[in-house]
């Protein structure tokens, strides 16, 4: 697929390794996650700026989630 629009989100973890397991399940052809140290990064390619922007909005709030569920399963 040759895609027009791209976006790279950069987030910074603790525990990135984890929060990413969690993502990487989710992730549609067109996306890709990568650990880099304690960043998660991932790059999403679509054919139009609304799926972009729909995938990266879906992206972030499943990154949110994931981030969460982490921060509580593993407090002391």
């Amino acid at each position: 697929m040759t895609a027009s629009h791209e976006v790279t989100i950069r987030t910074d973890h603790d525990d990135a390794e984890v929060v990413a397991a969690a993502l990487t399940p989710d992730n549609t052809a067109e996306m890709s996650t990568r650990v880099e140290g304690s960043s998660i990064v991932t790059t999403i390619e679509r054919d139009s700026t609304g799926g972009l922007r729909t995938t990266a909005d879906d992206y972030v709030t499943n990154l949110t989630v994931a981030q969460t569920i982490t921060d509580t399963t593993t407090q002391s």
